[in-house]
């Protein structure tokens, strides 16, 4: 007993030690949840969730309130209500409502053109900013009535602009660090897309798959709170069901796994053209002179045209996706809208009508899985399973390569239609699209639009923070002596401007060798108006680069 007592009496100090240094953990991580804000992130993450889960609603419903004044009914059966207008009533839907769009966008919209998710990530890149609250809510209303006026496009995209203006316009209320304005940012796409799909982890997914571009932990709570958010009000509003009622799909045999890596490579063609179409067209209306307001009248009017021959490449297209999911058009049907609905939605946002890519993504990739189910049946008829499963595999093949994001996109298209049984066929399918997509195109659809504007986020955040970071942002002030703020091009040696990247920058600092360059206004090639270190400019880039790293993994 005596030498128990002795024992624990000796033992006494490490655990005393050990409790200490737990407590002095537990204390350490507690004053970093704080020192982050977290704790506020939570709360207005429930709150952004509630907000922009009823502006999705409201969003909706103004689609159903624009097109019921033409088409006479406030459903999804867009294609069901076309068929018994009259031709003229067709094509006068998508052109009049071009002309009310091009009147916005050239008297009302900033930058004269809707947003969309490419600005999102943009934002986000900005460290959560830059999603000004008006312009985002008139990008709404402008995309709404595009779409409820017949414009070939996808809801979702806009419903993604709204939910982030709102997460961001929420977070400037509060000073908070700039990795929390990202997440509250991600918080409210993660509720538009759970409130648009029904689909909470597609939701969370989608936020840090797209948006963000990593998987941190201290992201997840706030995000997937937002997300559960978003989907109980939807449910509330629409009910709990998916957007899809599909009958129930099995594999028949796995044997048919080789025609499904066949049907990826086949999806990761039509993604690749669809993606050629959208550049092309986009690429020839830039390089069109005419006023802002008759683009979408032009469109409007082509678009019409089209649905004259095939009204299913009216709206958002569900009604034909449902159809294709089960099994209900016509081999010939699903080979014609394919190039009917990428030239429609092509030309739509080629013409400034607002929309997004998604729904269009998901309503080909129906139209080549069923097109792709039907030729298989007729093939190996004891083999393939129907028609409707290959539209399913189809539907998430396309839009994950279109979109770049291959487990979101799974997850949607799990959750769109209560298909799990069908995931490892999806899988294979959308792998085999995205990296063959990946192959030709190098980056998504998205990812091409901010290449546009000089932002390669797809490339790393190194070559990111050499385009963005200008000499401005890390220069010292100029010389006090005001005769040494006098400038003589030509005659004093190498020199830069305020305005130049980080990265044009460091290589004029290695091709000259100095370590201190004067740095001359653009405004004025005469006056010096700071100094630059090439020491500082390389701190500068390297604490930015942990900065980041350190976010993607806390």
């Amino acid at each position: 007993m005596p030498d128990r007592l002795n024992f624990l009496y000796r033992l006494a100090p490490s655990i005393r030690s050990g409790i200490a240094g737990l407590l002095a953990g537990i204390g350490f991580n507690f004053r970093e949840f704080l020192r982050q804000k977290s704790h506020i992130v939570w709360l207005l993450a429930l709150l952004i969730g509630s907000f922009v889960s009823w502006a999705a609603i409201i969003f909706r419903e103004i689609i159903s309130l624009v097109q019921l004044p033409w088409l006479g009914t406030a459903t999804e059966r867009v294609v069901s209500a076309a068929a018994t207008l009259p031709w003229y009533m067709i094509v006068a839907g998508p052109t009049i409502g071009g002309l009310l769009v091009g009147l916005l966008l050239q008297y009302m919209q900033p930058m004269q053109r809707t947003f969309s998710v490419a600005d999102v990530i943009e934002a986000r890149v900005k460290g959560g900013r830059g999603l000004p609250f008006w312009p985002g809510i008139s990008s709404a209303l402008i995309t709404a009535l595009s779409l409820g006026s017949g414009a070939s496009a996808g809801r979702e995209g806009p419903v993604v602009h709204l939910g982030a203006t709102i997460g961001a316009s929420v977070g400037r209320l509060f000073h908070l660090p700039d990795s929390a304005h990202r997440i509250l940012l991600a918080c409210g796409v993660a509720s538009a897309v759970s409130a648009s799909f029904n689909a909470p982890i597609a939701g969370v997914l989608f936020a840090h798959e797209v948006i963000l571009g990593h998987y941190a932990m201290s992201a997840i709570s706030p995000i997937a709170i937002a997300a559960v958010t978003g989907t109980v009000f939807s449910r509330l509003w629409f009910g709990d069901v998916a957007a899809f009622v599909i009958p129930g799909h099995q594999i028949t045999s796995y044997w048919e796994f080789p025609a499904f890596a066949l049907l990826g490579l086949v999806s990761a063609l039509v993604a690749i053209l669809f993606q050629f179409a959208l550049i092309g067209t986009d690429w020839v209306a830039r390089n069109i002179s005419m006023p802002v307001w008759l683009r979408p009248v032009i469109g409007g009017f082509a678009v019409g045209l089209i649905a004259l021959v095939f009204p299913d490449v009216l709206g958002v297209g569900y009604e034909t996706t449902d159809a294709a999911l089960k099994d209900q058009l016509p081999l010939a049907m699903l080979f014609a809208l394919l190039f009917a609905k990428t030239a429609a939605t092509a030309i739509t946002l080629a013409s400034r009508f607002g929309g997004g890519i998604f729904s269009p993504s998901l309503y080909l990739g129906a139209m080549t899985g069923g097109a792709f189910g039907l030729i298989a049946a007729s093939v190996f008829p004891e083999l393939a399973s129907s028609e409707g499963l290959y539209a399913i595999l189809g539907m998430g093949a396309v839009a994950a390569a279109v979109l770049g994001a291959p487990f979101s996109t799974t997850m949607i298209v799990f959750e769109l239609t209560g298909g799990y049984t069908l995931s490892i066929a999806l899988l294979l399918t959308v792998s085999i699209a995205t990296g063959l997509t990946q192959a030709v195109h190098g980056k998504s659809y998205f990812h091409w639009l901010l290449g546009l504007r000089g932002y390669f986020v797809n490339d790393g955040i190194h070559r990111f923070l050499g385009e963005t970071v200008k000499v401005k942002d890390f220069m010292d002030p100029p010389p006090a002596n005001e005769e040494d703020c006098i400038f003589r091009p030509g005659q004093d040696g190498s020199y830069l401007h305020d305005t130049d990247s980080l990265e044009s920058a460091l290589k004029s600092f290695d091709s000259c060798g100095e370590a201190l360059l004067p740095v001359v206004s653009t405004k004025d090639a005469t006056r010096i108006v700071g100094q630059a270190r090439h020491v500082k400019a390389l701190n500068h880039f390297n604490s930015e680069l942990i900065k980041a790293n350190e976010e993607e993994h806390h």
